[in-house]
């Protein structure tokens, strides 16, 4: 596995194979980040994961300076994973030198949920992402479905701005008791981390509504919060049951089917999750 700290190392690197699987990531790497660097080595014939802590994604209130860091363990699950390549600038200045003022503003799916509680979050988010995807060049970028939005704002940067890579979205890995791995998890105490599967077991309440022939989203939204409302721990910060393109709050779940995601605070710690329930018949 070789290690670039630097845009041109990486570029160097990129050079030598002719398709390449990319996964972006923050790094404080869990099963789901390893799963998504299986998946691009089995469908690229090379992996390459990005290890970045990106600030431009952060509010001055957000855990910035505390998000969980470590290099070197990252560095050796990645190496066990078979990957070829880790882009892990050295310093913020690599990735933003002096005189860097560009962001770039994804309209539209941006303005809700967590783009309404995060504001100028997925600035950051467009502008970090598209820095990534021109350094290492991916013929496939593999995201995980858990960061649901996330993952309809970079399918639209990559469309709207005719970028030549493939976008993949991975099923969300869990924790046998169905939380959702994420590596803010760290941060939860024991008892928090009990209390943290008030998430799934609200989104799954919905879901089984949902087969057993509810199509009203009120009703949807409504089971959720219902779950949550069992959980003292838990400060909920949204729930929704939203079109899985626009985002846009629906009234009925039909062709399109449905994006049921909320986020909520267990102590310190926020969290989110979403489910997506298939076209209604």
């Amino acid at each position: 596995m070789q290690i670039a700290r630097t845009v041109e190392e990486f570029r160097a690197l990129r050079a030598s194979v002719p398709a390449l699987g990319v996964v972006p990531t923050m790094g404080f790497l869990h099963e789901g980040h390893l799963s998504l660097v299986r998946r691009a080595k089995a469908e690229c014939g090379a992996a390459a994961a990005t290890i970045f802590v990106n600030p431009t994604q952060f509010a001055a209130n957000e855990d910035f300076s505390t998000y969980p860091r470590s290099l070197e363990r990252d560095l050796e699950l990645l190496r066990a994973e078979g990957c070829d390549f880790v882009f892990a600038p050295d310093r913020v200045e690599a990735m933003y030198p002096p005189g860097f003022d560009i962001r770039i503003a994804v309209g539209g799916v941006t303005t809700m949920l967590e783009g309404a509680v995060r504001p100028g979050h997925f600035d950051g988010v467009a502008t970090v992402v598209a820095k990534l995807l021109n350094i290492t060049q991916p013929t496939r970028a593999y995201f995980g479905q858990k960061d649901a939005q996330q993952c309809v704002v970079v399918r639209k940067l990559v469309r709207d701005l005719n970028m030549p890579t493939e976008i993949v979205v991975c099923p969300t890995v869990r924790e046998a008791d169905g939380l959702a791995m994420s590596s803010r998890n760290a941060y939860l105490a024991p008892a928090e981390r009990q209390a943290a599967t008030i998430l799934i077991r609200a989104l799954r309440a919905a879901e089984a509504l949902f087969q057993a022939g509810e199509r009203e989203a009120d009703a949807l939204r409504q089971a959720m919060r219902a779950v949550l409302a069992g959980e003292p721990m838990a400060v909920v910060e949204y729930v929704s049951a939203a079109h899985p393109e626009s985002l846009a709050e629906l009234e009925r779940i039909g062709a399109a089917g449905a994006l049921l995601s909320l986020a909520a605070r267990i102590g310190k710690t926020r969290l989110i999750d979403n489910l997506v329930l298939p076209p209604a018949g």
